[in-house]
């Protein structure tokens, strides 16, 4: 059989040739003393991106959103988030077991979040209930297929956020592809939140790391807590020269994923299962009035050398991204159909 085309992930890709040698050729020094001069570099080029003072370089995107809610929710207080957040779903309940945090959520809708239902949930201080400390979205939205919250739905959760005085944090793994896909600039999205948490290892196609964006108060103090978390490395240059290489190089590209992805749904459509439009790199597919279920087509699509992911029993998706090209979205094309009309 040809090379399997992996559409499970876009955590599947592996460095460029370009990348590789940009981490090989990297200045490095010791970063639990601040002393590495391409991680420096890269954190004060996403700080800038996103109108921020700072941001901190961490291992996983799951640490950058946990050193997150740790800054902006004390121990036995509230984050709000919506039910398929990933800071609540994938992060293997992180909250509450390293920063005490208790998490309510609204039901789960994706990108199509209603300001005026997270306002309601809010609880302030007092009447012996736990009080509400911030509340979290995610940009673009995993479990929602790729879905892109609209700027006036943030701008309209920001004056929530205000007026009730608690913080917004965004879950920006995926925010470059709402980047690229709505065309607003990443500035734009940095300005509404408290704290940012993006990622280099998905879209972007670096091997590994994610950042923290927020004030220089707050970065400080995400310092320590990365440390806590056993998140501290030392010459990380060379990690870090692979994230400065993906944002110089690999953000403008992401349309072509888009494109990949609208191709997929386009031949999925007429068999009903599409859970959601596909708005950027990911294609979501819900089963349940399907004969085959996710298992099920997971294994008749690997017998055609293609791999997708299954995100539960009914439910399936389809990533796009920097390791798969045309050639390989044609296989899938031509595959899927025939799979889904068995």
């Amino acid at each position: 059989m040809a090379d399997l085309v992996d559409l499970r992930s876009d955590t599947v890709t592996r460095p460029t040739a370009g990348m590789r040698e940009a981490m090989a050729t990297a200045e490095v020094g010791d970063d639990v003393y601040g002393e590495d001069p391409t991680v420096n570099a890269l954190e004060a080029e996403v700080a800038a991106l996103f109108g921020h003072e700072a941001a901190l370089f961490a291992p996983s995107g799951s640490m950058a959103n946990q050193i997150a809610l740790q800054l902006l929710v004390p121990p036995g207080d509230e984050l709000l988030c919506d039910a398929d957040a990933h800071v609540v779903t994938y992060e293997i309940g992180a909250a509450a077991a390293y920063g005490g945090i208790s998490s309510r959520t609204w039901p789960a809708v994706g990108a199509d979040i209603d300001p005026e239902t997270v306002a309601r949930m809010i609880r302030p201080d007092g009447y012996f209930a736990v009080p509400t400390r911030a509340v979290a979205v995610e940009q673009t939205h995993n479990r929602g297929g790729g879905g892109v919250i609209p700027l006036a739905t943030l701008r309209d959760l920001r004056a929530v956020a205000d007026e009730a005085q608690v913080a917004l944090h965004c879950d920006g793994a995926r925010i470059w592809h709402a980047h690229v896909a709505d065309g607003v600039p990443l500035i734009e999205y940095g300005q509404l939140f408290d704290t940012v948490s993006v990622c280099l290892s998905k879209g972007l196609g670096a091997p590994v790391g994610s950042l923290v964006v927020g004030s220089a108060e707050k970065i400080g103090r995400a310092r320590t807590i990365r440390k806590r978390m056993g998140g501290g490395m030392r010459q990380a240059g060379v990690l870090a020269a692979a994230g400065r290489y993906a944002l110089a190089h690999h953000i403008d590209r992401l349309a072509d994923d888009h494109a990949r992805a609208a191709r997929l749904a386009e031949v999925i459509a007429p068999f009903g299962v599409l859970a959601t439009p596909a708005r950027t790199n990911l294609v979501a597919l819900d089963l349940t009035k399907h004969a085959l279920d996710a298992r099920a087509l997971a294994a008749a699509a690997r017998a055609e050398g293609i791999l997708i992911s299954v995100l539960g029993p009914r439910t399936a998706r389809l990533v796009t991204h920097l390791g798969v090209d045309d050639a390989d979205i044609d296989r899938a094309v031509e595959a899927l159909p025939r799979i889904l009309s068995a």
